[in-house]
């Protein structure tokens, strides 16, 4: 058993007392060592180990592949790898079949919404992924939900949403579309694409001239410069009965995807989304012309939570607990 930071790590001979871990950590932690960290968790004698990966870390999934090498399974929220090099991502999934050692990571996508496992079951099925279409980043799903009420500057909301905990300590992150990005490109490859993170056109929401603040701070104090441009673009889609939404795109007919700014009628599903959630439209051979809708919250620790945790269920069925 076993908790780890960044630069602490907790290992113990018996489970953990997760209502005093804290104190625990503190009392009896020591210098975090992966390596030794997966030693631990494999050398006990129970006959099933699980590493569950809750950072953003680019680090960290670099293990993955030794890892399961070494018969510990895997499952995370983080999108690294499922967008990282082709080649890393499909030497892990090989090992899936090869080792019969389980890679989960419904959470990467939706936070709690089971978004890859439908789309999983759609293929395993013998249906075929066409088009797969959503709004997938909550932050920006509150951002333009709430602009278009018409109430508050972009650069308003956008402060307001940092405040509630919605964007990241720096909202660029949110706002340059990466994110949204790493989504597509692992919905790409769950539809049968051979893609790459660079392969995804994104239509960025920083400013050019803002990508070069030092800090958020300086970043939220320039952004009202530019409210005008973005009340604009809300004004030019609301004279013509649209709304703003940020999507990301997998056209799988064509083999790409795309993350932009687009305008959708009042009346489609896009339109009707409230607070931070997330929907996903899937085209494919059986849900056509009528898509396959997946919705609801897309962002916060508690659903994100429940993503991690049904995998980790999905994981004990595989053992025989009951499903």
């Amino acid at each position: 058993f076993g908790i780890a930071t960044s630069k602490k790590m907790l290992l113990s001979n018996s489970p953990i007392d997760l209502d005093r871990w804290e104190e625990d950590f503190e009392a009896h932690s020591v210098p975090c060592d992966l390596n030794l960290f997966k030693e631990h968790i494999a050398s006990r004698t129970m006959p099933n180990s699980v590493i569950i990966d809750c950072t953003a870390s680019d680090a960290v999934p670099q293990y993955y592949e030794s890892w399961m090498k070494d018969g510990v399974h895997v499952i995370t929220p983080n999108k690294k790898l499922n967008s990282g090099p082709l080649e890393r991502y499909q030497a892990v999934k090989a090992l899936q079949e090869k080792w019969f050692v389980h890679y989960f990571y419904e959470a990467t996508v939706g936070a709690g919404l089971p978004v890859i496992a439908t789309i999983q079951h759609l293929v395993s099925t013998g249906d075929r992924m066409k088009r797969i279409e959503g709004v997938f980043s909550g932050t920006l799903s509150y951002i333009f939900n709430t602009f278009a009420k018409g109430e508050s500057s972009f650069s308003d909301i956008v402060k307001e949403a940092k405040a509630n905990g919605f964007t990241e300590p720096d909202p660029r992150d949110d706002l340059s579309g990466m994110d949204v990005a790493r989504k597509v490109t692992t919905l790409a490859r769950e539809s049968g694409l051979e893609l790459e993170l660079e392969d995804i056109p994104v239509q960025s929401l920083v400013p050019e001239e803002l990508q070069k603040c030092k800090t958020a701070e300086e970043f939220l104090t320039e952004l009202p410069k530019y409210d005008g441009e973005m009340a604009q673009k809300q004004k030019d889609a609301a004279d013509k009965g649209m709304v703003l939404r940020y999507v990301g795109v997998v056209d799988v007919a064509n083999a790409k995807g795309s993350v932009e700014l687009q305008e959708y009628p009042s009346s489609h599903p896009f339109a009707q989304l409230d607070g931070t959630d997330n929907i996903v439209l899937c085209v494919t051979d059986r849900y056509d012309p009528q898509p396959l809708v997946i919705t609801g919250p897309g962002a916060g620790a508690e659903v994100t939570a429940g993503g991690v945790f049904s995998d980790l269920i999905r994981l004990c069925a595989h053992f025989g607990a009951p499903s």
